[in-house]
């Protein structure tokens, strides 16, 4: 069931549209009305809410470009061999 789930994964982010989704969700994320959100006066274990926000979404960029470049560099015969069970 892993297998399989991580090829579609795979497949689907080898797709152009996914690169320019999440360009444009980062690009939203980080602007008006989301920065407005979290620029509140709270503090969770004494951070900024704000920092937080910017932490959180630096390492989730991180993550969704670490699954991009894994979808890249395997091959395709690779990705296939899940579906041959």
């Amino acid at each position: 069931m892993w297998m399989k789930l991580r090829v579609a994964l795979f497949k689907r982010l080898r797709l152009s549209e996914s690169w320019v989704i999440f360009f444009i969700l980062g690009f939203v994320m980080m602007n008006y009305p989301f920065i407005q959100i979290f620029n509140k006066p709270y503090r969770i274990f004494s951070i900024p809410l704000l920092y937080l926000y910017f932490v959180g979404g630096w390492a989730l960029s991180i993550v969704v470009i670490y699954l991009f470049t894994k979808a890249i560099d395997q091959p395709e015969d690779e990705q296939d061999e899940g579906d041959h069970r």
